[in-house]
């Protein structure tokens, strides 16, 4: 394994992370391929971060030797993004809104919007009267409920503001 600190190029701020990679090569792949993306703005802009080589000095343990780890403070952030969107335990992690940020990228790109029509749209789809493809829009509790009673599968998913907005 492979340890890289990582900055993002995407934006002016230049977030910076870091990721655990096989090797090198398994690195520039995800990297070539868009695979490697900023945990806090989605960005794929990623370059590796000038690093200090980790050479032990003399009388301090070997790179493999095992070392019990020390228990590790959670640190508060200093000011959380004014977009940060609740969840049950808290702010919504970074990376998390990153992920749901892409999906919602994905979503609006392959499929079509149908708004409050979403229940009727999908059962019209089931009956053979509409162009089955995927469509997204907003549904009642109750509606997304019976139409999984009618066996039409449906999904949920928090639908966070836009990367870039």
């Amino acid at each position: 394994m492979i340890h890289y600190q990582l900055r993002c190029t995407s934006t002016a701020e230049e977030h910076a992370f870091d990721g655990w990679y096989k090797d090198s090569a398994a690195f520039e792949t995800l990297l070539k391929a868009g695979l490697v993306d900023c945990p806090v703005c989605g960005g794929t802009s990623v370059a590796r971060a000038l690093m200090a080589p980790a050479i032990p000095k003399k009388g301090r343990p070997a790179r493999n030797a095992v070392v019990p780890a020390a228990p590790v403070e959670p640190v508060a952030a200093a000011s959380p993004p004014a977009e940060t969107a609740p969840v049950a335990a808290g702010p919504m992690p970074a990376q998390l809104r990153a992920m749901l940020q892409k999906l919602r990228a994905e979503v609006e790109k392959n499929c079509d919007y149908v708004g409050s029509d979403f229940a009727d749209e999908a059962r019209r789809m089931q009956r053979g009267d509409s162009e089955r493809r995927g469509i997204f829009g907003e549904a009642t509790d109750a509606e997304a409920e019976a139409l999984q009673e009618e066996g039409i599968e449906v999904g949920r998913i928090p639908w966070v503001p836009r990367a870039d907005g």
